[in-house]
This record gives structure tokens, C-alpha cells and sequence, in this order.
């Protein structure tokens, strides 16, 4: 484009923008990831320990943290390293803290006693149900040591249990529960860490399906499971009780208080049980029954994933669209055939600051550069059509990059890093209106926010408040409005303000740190881990990423990289993407 059709483009949207702004417009037709921060790089396989006889007094005490990692019959192996008395006494169940960097101090001692100070990082807190929840901060606790029997052990110690991070990342497993979101097409993780035996993996993980969501997330899901019992216990598909979960031989599940149930209820139901037994390596098929006769009759011997592929999570709507890039403010499309303007608006003009595509690639939001001089907002919200024009529809001194959820006629900004606005075209009309997202609880966080990113099933935002990274809920209220609740703070390990994010799949966000160690971070949406993606070829800053279950792209101060996740370990680093070298160029998904 040449710099009088820029100018002209800038005029254009100026007087577009002094006309229409009053909150209605007409819109026409690697290596192996690298660990960081608080978090461990991964499990480790580590027998727990057992009491060594003789064993010095202090690593005594440190040996009865790692085996507390283990909560078989009332943590009976940690129990082994207290004194008979404190056994009894020990309350294990009432809260359980994840920690690191422990120092073991001693305080006191006589020949037969020692008290000693447990001092380390909180990084965590294991609740009811396996719900993990990041926490940042110091730890200090007293236990006390006796001599009995020419052994050392724990005659007095705090209520609950203290995990250290290494062994409860090799002790637990981290699962995802399913529950349905309002609409009843997606199925939406709530990730759980659960230290069962796979021969118990159904059982827990079903007895966890029917206590329902975490309690955050339970105003913006359905769980078609409440209110069900199993009838029968849990058994392999031809009814053998032993093994089940471990090897072939699938499961068989009597779901007692489920006849009633329509068959679009029933669907529901079997999409819940067979995801989240499935992407726990329990195998199928999986024999579903209501009151002792099959769920459906369609299935008498089983439910497969293929036959529920509509509701798979790790599924991204809009793979067809492609990937798209903001080059030189300008809107292309990345192809085999290498990189083209798209017709219309935003591949004409040259003033965009970001952009993003709907999940089905029919609509683009961006935020444009207004080209008025102060004090006249700067930026300007843009709705449009792929390859036709665009309107104005909100104005600010900044606007965070567009986000689209699940409903492709419905957009997402924050705008003056505090207004989070909702823009959501008619379809039957054509009409745009503007709407606050009520936000107060993120406000209370007391910073700017410079990105919010909606889930692909929209029950989730990721947010970066002041450079922190938090994920909150998202809740729609009876009267059809939004609102954002519970923010938590999920990467207490960055280090480095966070400057972009991305989701890649519905438990796992990615984000680019300003860091030039390990820019590109992968975090879990529970904040349990936070780990490193290869920094191999990148040049921070990184500026941008988007992202897929697959692949992560993102712009560095050069050019536009990706990296695909199902590339061996060995061979994982970033790929520069043809025809965005050297310009000035941010990725686009759809979302």
C-alpha cells in the first residue's frame, strides 16, 4: 500500500470514528520442556523412604516430609517416623502444604530430644477433591524430636501435612475432570491431582465427577453426573472386579438415578465419563448402564472416544481458517503458497496494532490506530467482515488485543486497562452492541490489564495484570450479562513480567515472559507447573504468541517462529514461518 492510500485510510477511519461510536453500528455481510520458577521440571520416580535405623536426627525430619507424600491408609508411611503417641495424636487430614527450598534448623537439644524449625517456600495447597491451588510466600513450622529405643522420631508436630514440591509432582497425578459448559457442546477440564493407584482410577476419578466441580467454577458449568450413584461397583467390561483401569478390558459403570434422563442428557453424561476416564489412560470400551440397563441402547456394549469425537477437548474449531499474521499493521494470510494480503479492509489498510479472527474465520476484530491527535483516543475498536469493511465501535487511550470465545458473534477487550467491554453482533440484524463485562473482583487486583484471552470453550480468561498472569471464570448471569470471578494468580514462579498470552489447550496457557533465559513459559490453568519451552533460535523479546494444543507461534524482535509439540524431544526448536522475516509481524489464530 502506498503512503497516500495510508493517509487516505487514516482519514477514512477518522471520519468513521467522529460519527459512530454511541454503543450500536450496522456491521455489513525441542528439547524437552525446561522447568522454572516454583515448580519442578517433572515427575520423578523416587521410592518414598522408610525410618534407616540410625539416622541422623535432621535428614530424619527430611525423609518424613518426602514420605508424606504418600496418603495410603492416613499417610501410614510417614506415620513410621513418628513416636506411637504422636501417631494417635497426628490429624493428617487437616490441610496439606506444598513447599520447597527446605531448610531444617535445629532450635534446641538435650540427649534426648531435639527441637528443630521447618522453614521453606509455600508454592501450593492441596484441597478437597485434589484441587491444587498456587500459593506464594514462606513456611515455618516446630516439630520435636525424642530418643526412643536408641532411635530418633517425631514425638510433636502441626496438624496436617507438608509435601515437598519434588515428591508430590512424582507422587500425584495430575487428571482432568470434564463437566459440561452452558451451552452443551464443550466439555471443560478441572484439572485435579490424584495419587490412586490405576487400579482405583476410575472409582476415584468418577467418585470426583459426582462431588461436582471445584467450587469457582461450578456457577459456569453443568454437571449431568450430580445426583448419580453407582449402583454397582466399578468393574471391567465383562464384570471381572479385579484390574479394572490397568491394561484392556474396559469398564462397566451402573449408573443408579439415571433413567429419567433424556437421550440428549444420556449423550452428555457418557461425554463426561468416557473423557475423563479416557485422558486418564483408563481404556475403554466403556459399558455404561442406567439402573442396570444400557445408557443407550445404541451402545449396549460400550461407549468408544470415536463415539463421542464431537465433544473431544483437545478438538480447536477453525483449523480450516488458518494461520493468519498482522504484518506491517496490515491483515495476511500464511500459506503453502506463501504469504498474501486478505482482501477487504484489514488487508488493505496499514494502521492495525492487533487483530483476531472468530473460531470460524467469517469475522475480525482490531484495534486500529485512529491517527487523531491528542487528547482524541488513540485507539479504536474495529468489527468487520473477512474480506468486506469494518466499524468503529469503541474507542480508548488503550485497548488490549481482541479476543473471540466460542460464540463467533461475540468479541472481548479491555479497554483503558481496567473497562472490559463485550462487543456482540446481531446476526439476524447485523447490529453491533457494546456491553460491560462486570469485572469488579479483577479491578480489586489493583493494576492495568494488557491482555485477556478467552478459553476456547469461553468458561475461562487468562489475564496479565501489571505483568502477573491470572485465570479467572467466566460467568453468565440470568439476565444474559457476563461477568469475570475468582481470579487467581497461577505463575508465582515467572520471575519476568508476563507481556503476551495465549491458550493452548482448555488447561494449559502459554506465555511469553520478558526474559531472554526462557521466554516462552507453559503454565497449567491450577498453577501447579510452570515450565519452559526451548529458547533455541528466539531473540527476545518476544512480543506475541498464539497457540494451539499443537503448535505455538510466536513473534520475537526478528520474525514469526513455531514449534510443534509432537516433534521428538530431541529434535523441539522454533521454526522460522516463511515470508514473515523481517517486517513487523505478531501471529493470528482464530479466537
Amino acid at each position: 500500500m502506498t503512503a497516500a492510500t495510508g493517509r487516505r485510510t487514516v482519514l477514512v477511519l477518522m471520519a468513521v470514528l467522529t460519527t459512530v461510536l454511541s454503543g450500536c453500528a450496522s456491521l455489513p455481510s525441542s528439547s524437552a520442556p525446561q522447568a522454572i520458577g516454583t515448580v519442578a521440571r517433572g515427575p520423578v520416580a523416587e521410592e518414598l523412604p522408610e525410618p534407616a535405623p540410625g539416622r541422623e536426627p535432621s535428614l530424619l525430619v527430611r525423609d518424613f516430609v518426602k514420605a508424606s507424600t504418600d496418603p495410603t491408609d492416613r499417610h501410614a508411611g510417614a506415620r513410621q517416623f513418628l513416636t506411637p503417641e504422636a501417631a494417635d495424636r497426628w490429624n493428617d487430614g487437616a490441610i496439606a502444604i506444598v513447599v520447597d527450598k527446605i531448610d531444617v534448623l535445629e532450635e534446641s537439644r538435650t540427649d534426648d530430644s531435639i527441637e528443630y524449625t521447618i522453614r521453606a517456600n509455600r508454592v501450593g495447597q492441596l484441597d478437597t477433591g485434589g484441587q491444587y491451588r498456587a500459593e506464594q510466600g514462606s513456611f515455618e513450622t516446630r516439630l520435636t524430636l525424642v530418643l526412643r529405643d536408641g532411635q530418633w522420631r517425631i514425638d510433636e508436630l502441626p496438624s496436617g501435612v507438608v509435601m515437598d514440591r519434588t515428591q508430590f509432582l512424582g507422587s500425584y497425578q495430575r487428571r482432568s475432570l470434564y463437566f459440561v459448559d452452558p451451552t452443551g457442546t464443550t466439555l471443560v477440564p478441572d484439572q485435579r491431582w490424584i495419587a490412586a493407584t490405576q487400579d482405583r482410577m476410575a472409582d476415584t476419578l468418577i467418585t470426583l465427577l459426582q462431588a461436582g466441580p471445584r467450587l469457582s467454577l461450578e456457577p459456569a458449568v453443568r454437571n449431568v453426573v450430580n445426583g448419580l450413584t453407582t449402583a454397582q461397583a466399578i468393574t471391567k467390561a465383562d464384570g471381572r472386579p479385579t484390574g479394572v483401569g490397568v491394561g484392556p478390558g474396559g469398564v462397566r459403570i451402573d449408573l443408579g438415578g439415571a433413567s429419567p434422563l433424556d437421550g440428549a442428557t444420556r449423550t452428555l453424561l457418557a461425554a463426561q465419563i468416557v473423557w475423563t476416564l479416557a485422558r486418564a489412560e483408563v481404556s475403554g470400551p466403556y459399558v455404561l448402564l442406567a439402573d442396570g440397563v444400557p445408557l443407550d441402547p445404541e451402545f449396549p456394549d460400550g461407549w468408544t472416544t470415536a463415539d463421542l469425537a464431537e465433544f473431544d477437548p483437545s478438538a480447536v474449531a477453525g483449523t480450516d481458517v488458518g494461520l493468519h499474521a498482522l504484518r506491517n499493521g496490515s491483515l495476511v494470510r500464511v500459506g503453502s503458497n506463501g504469504v498474501t494480503p486478505v482482501p477487504g479492509f484489514f488487508g488493505t489498510v496499514n494502521t492495525m496494532r492487533s487483530i483476531a479472527l472468530s473460531t470460524d474465520g467469517t469475522l475480525v476484530a482490531a484495534v486500529s490506530d485512529t491517527g487523531r491527535p491528542a487528547p482524541a483516543p488513540p485507539d479504536a475498536l474495529l468489527i468487520g467482515s473477512y474480506g468486506g469493511s469494518a466499524f468503529p465501535v469503541a474507542e480508548g487511550g488503550t485497548i488490549t488485543r481482541p479476543t473471540w470465545g466460542p460464540d463467533r458473534d461475540a468479541v472481548w477487550a479491555v479497554i483503558d486497562g481496567s473497562a472490559v467491554r463485550r462487543a456482540v453482533r446481531d446476526p439476524a440484524t447485523g447490529q453491533v452492541s457494546l456491553t460491560d463485562v462486570e469485572s469488579s473482583e479483577i479491578a480489586e487486583l489493583g493494576g492495568q490489564i494488557t491482555e485477556l484471552r478467552l478459553s476456547r470453550d469461553g468458561v475461562r480468561a487468562a489475564l496479565i495484570v501489571d505483568g502477573a498472569v491470572y485465570v479467572c471464570v467466566v460467568v453468565r448471569r440470568a439476565d444474559g450479562t457476563y461477568s469475570l470471578r475468582e481470579p487467581e494468580a497461577v505463575a508465582a514462579g515467572l520471575a519476568s513480567a508476563a507481556l503476551s498470552l495465549d491458550w493452548s489447550t482448555g488447561d494449559t496457557v502459554v506465555v511469553a515472559r520478558a526474559a531472554t533465559d526462557i521466554p516462552i513459559v507453559q503454565v497449567a490453568v491450577d498453577g501447579s507447573r510452570l515450565d519452559g519451552l526451548p529458547s533455541r533460535n528466539l531473540t527476545a523479546p518476544v512480543v506475541s504468541v498464539d497457540a494451539t494444543p499443537s503448535t505455538t507461534y510466536v513473534a520475537d524482535s526478528r520474525a514469526v517462529f513455531e514449534i510443534d509439540d509432537s516433534d521428538p524431544a530431541s529434535d523441539r526448536y522454533w521454526r522460522e514461518v516463511p515470508g514473515l522475516t523481517g517486517a513487523r509481524s505478531v501471529p493470528v489464530l482464530p479466537g
